[in-house]
């Protein structure tokens, strides 16, 4: 295979363990940092600073407010003629339990890649991007990065995640929210019983019927929903009933039909019921996540060398949503997973909170920022792995998967 620089892959890689190594203590005082001071969906204004300030200090170009997102950024380097790799930062927390879905390691493990691959290769033949994406876990801020234009011409979006598993690439399912509203007529319930339209009896009815369609639905794909309006007093027939569902498909041509499938039933349930109802999606939705085997291959091989083997997803198994999704299917992507806990374990809870400032979380986050470091040096250096990607992503493109 040929190589764009003076620098070879194994000499590259190399210096990426020094650079690594040599910030460790600088990385993992930055995940800790974001640990400490958790901030949730587009207020991560902390996060930027202590993020975007590294990188400016060790001789990138940061833009920010990108996409009109004040907790979004791009820094760059490299001189543009070539490949061009973004590494993806993630910084949100969650609502009352802080980093349990470990984006602190995510921020600093990008940090530390982008940081380590500039001063591996300077100068940096093509380009460098380190994209800070704010609102994974609610707001899809790589949604609207990717709709304005901000991935446009990259060959590889790379990132990792901590989590409970060790495996190559992510089992991701396309989400969105869908908001029904059905609209009866109120009426005293002893008084004049026969002239109420119950919209409360209606949404119920509607929960039994997605019940039923729930048993038959594919692997990958579920429904859960909740009720955000349902009256106000118990003597009076509610004339407004509102319900908030999720709907998660293994594909997004899946939740396209899913959704589709949620609209029918609610009219259905309408029309017996004598009720008329509105049905809307009020997110612009996760896509299903494309992995890049190119890419995530060339992850795991240096993930390996750094000490974690890891594995292949099980079968039929699916791990949530997110909106690397909606970049994996424009650009070639990888989302592997990192265990920070054992697999009797979850994201999403306190103990992993924790987990993601202890000791295997700082193994976990270095040796994923050598790989991923490592994996745009293959990028950078080596042509053949760009063409291989984005061939292998029109191919998943043309058969729907």
């Amino acid at each position: 295979m040929a190589v764009t620089s003076g620098v070879t892959p194994d000499v590259a890689y190399a210096r990426v363990r020094q650079e690594v190594a040599a910030r460790a203590d600088r990385l993992w005082e930055v995940a800790l940092e974001l640990h400490r001071t958790p901030e949730l969906a587009f207020q991560e204004h902390r996060a930027v600073q202590v993020l975007t300030g590294h990188l400016e200090r060790e001789g990138f170009h940061v833009e920010r407010d990108v996409a009109g997102l004040p907790t979004a950024f791009a820094a760059r380097t490299g001189d543009g003629d070539g490949p061009r790799v973004a590494l993806l930062l993630e910084y949100d927390a969650l609502p009352e339990i802080g980093h349990a879905c470990g984006h602190n390691l995510i921020a600093a493990a990008g940090l530390g890649a982008a940081l380590a691959l500039r001063a591996a290769l300077e100068p940096v033949g093509g380009t460098v991007l380190a994209i800070g994406t704010p609102a994974e876990e609610g707001g899809g801020g790589k949604v609207t990065l990717t709709d304005a234009g901000v991935f446009d011409g990259v060959d590889a979006a790379l990132m990792f995640h901590p989590g409970v598993h060790t495996w190559t690439w992510a089992p991701l399912t396309a989400q969105c929210q869908v908001r029904v509203g059905f609209h009866g007529r109120a009426a005293h319930p002893t008084g004049n019983p026969t002239e109420g339209v119950d919209a409360l009896a209606a949404l119920v009815q509607l929960f039994n019927t997605l019940a039923v369609l729930g048993r038959r639905l594919p692997a990958g794909s579920h429904v859960q929903g909740i009720v955000t309006e349902g009256g106000r007093a118990t003597n009076i027939v509610p004339a407004f009933a509102e319900g908030l569902f999720g709907l998660r498909g293994a594909t997004t041509a899946a939740l396209d039909e899913l959704v589709a499938d949620l609209v029918r039933c609610a009219e259905g349930v309408a029309h017996s019921t004598g009720t008329t109802v509105d049905a809307a999606r009020v997110t612009a939705g996760y896509e299903h996540f494309r992995n890049n085997e190119v890419l995530s291959g060339r992850f795991a091989a240096h993930l390996a060398r750094a000490g974690i083997p890891a594995r292949e997803p099980v079968p039929g198994v699916h791990l949530g949503s997110s909106d690397i999704g909606n970049v994996s299917t424009r650009v070639p992507a990888i989302h592997p997973f990192v265990a920070i806990m054992d697999e009797s374990g979850s994201d999403h809870t306190p103990e992993f909170a924790e987990a993601a400032a202890g000791e295997r979380a700082r193994d976990a986050m270095l040796a994923s920022a050598e790989a991923l470091a490592c994996t745009a040096a293959d990028v950078l250096l080596t042509p053949e792995i760009a063409e291989r990607a984005w061939r292998s992503l029109r191919e998943k493109s043309a058969a729907g998967l």
